[in-house]
């Protein structure tokens, strides 16, 4: 167990509930194996046409794999766990216009559409709104575990957007996602937003992350609904017991100054490092990206030029930015806890530009939009 972290407590992670695959060790963990699509899913029960449907192999835009240079790491899985529902967005002049969206599943597509090997534990049903969701992340070969299609509904959020692009948010959700038993072992597990807030699927976020810690990176972004999250000081217990948990944080400014108002952004992710974390980064839009590391590295990165369309979804990109370039580097996985914690300047500095480049690419085009790694290699 690396330096400043505890075990989750009963009370942080507990016991799956009636029906749910019960919580386990590492040794529980399926073993690692070569990216494939699943021969069986535990969550995908025969004789339902719904859930025995299986997923295209690859996407229809990109392969896993394509595009990676020469020495990069591209082993393993990433396992997302968080909400999937139907962004409604609302323009000015325009008439609303729905598309999938959520936070923890835009990291998925973004993470899928750098080529890395994606599952997303998630919550919608086999409603019409449920049939978008599905047929949009196995288009962009996410794959889904298949008792995340069992909600009542699927969750909406009404997004309207400002005429700078900017948007504010309000949900009709329903969060109560399975305990997942992923098809290939993660080197990283990643949440946060919604999902790790809102009962009674927060629960099994937190058991889910305990579950995953001695085999994978944990990534964790607050990214704060102030419309779901009540009062402030309640969320920010939450949040920080996550954060205490967490290898890789990634915070906005603005998710700061609702958890903190007053404080001084670098102040508080310096606090949240000394609980744990490797790597603490809190994004300030057009400000840039600031960072720093439990090897004691600071560093600051401008945003990439751009012109801005809308925001949506861009801390999404950038998370998977992110993740994607400590992933190339191989700092992802249990096994290199350390190597991440002591992070050079240099590969921190190209981490950090890759994933400021991608959130710049994703505002300057309609919604959740990130790059492919194509697109990304060819700037």
């Amino acid at each position: 167990m690396s330096q400043g972290h505890r075990p989750m407590e009963p009370d942080d992670a507990p016991p799956a509930r009636a029906g749910a695959a019960p919580g386990g060790t590492a040794q529980d963990v399926p073993a690692r194996s070569p990216k494939a699509p699943a021969k069986h899913d535990p969550f995908r029960p025969t004789g339902d046409p719904e859930l025995t449907a299986r997923p295209p192999a690859t996407s229809l835009a990109y392969r896993p794999g394509e595009h990676r240079l020469p020495g990069e790491h591209d082993d393993g899985a990433a396992l997302v766990v968080g909400e999937a529902l139907i962004d409604i967005v609302e323009r000015p002049g325009e008439e609303p216009s729905g598309h999938p969206g959520g936070s923890p599943a835009n990291v998925a597509v973004g993470l899928a559409r750098l080529g890395r090997d994606v599952e997303l534990v998630s919550w919608f049903a086999a409603d019409a709104h449920g049939s978008v969701l599905r047929s949009h992340l196995e288009l962009e070969n996410v794959r889904l575990s298949a008792a995340s299609a069992r909600a009542v509904r699927t969750s909406t959020a009404r997004a309207r957007l400002d005429a700078a692009g900017s948007a504010t948010y309000e949900f009709d959700l329903e969060w109560a996602p399975p305990v997942p038993e992923p098809v290939v072992a993660p080197v990283v597990l990643h949440t946060g937003s919604i999902a790790a807030v809102l009962e009674p699927g927060a629960a099994t976020v937190a058991q889910t992350v305990a579950r995953y810690r001695d085999v994978a990176t944990i990534s964790y972004d607050p990214n704060i609904r102030p419309a779901l999250m009540g009062d402030a000081r309640q969320t920010l217990a939450v949040v920080e017991r996550f954060v205490a948990h967490s290898d890789v944080v990634k915070v906005s400014d603005e998710d700061l100054a609702w958890l903190a108002p007053g404080a001084d952004p670098q102040e508080v992710a310096r606090r949240w490092l000394a609980a744990g974390p490797a790597l603490v980064v809190v994004t300030h839009g057009p400000g840039g990206a600031w960072a720093v590391t439990a090897g004691g590295l600071e560093h600051r990165v401008p945003a990439a030029p751009s012109q801005v369309v809308d925001t949506v979804g861009a801390g999404d990109s950038f998370t998977a930015g992110l993740l994607d370039g400590l992933w190339a580097a191989g700092l992802l996985g249990a096994d290199h806890r350390e190597s991440l914690r002591s992070i050079d300047a240099g590969t921190l500095e190209r981490v950090l530009d890759q994933a400021a480049r991608i959130a710049a690419i994703t505002v300057s085009r309609e919604g959740a939009n990130p790059p492919t790694r194509a697109e990304l290699t060819a700037e």
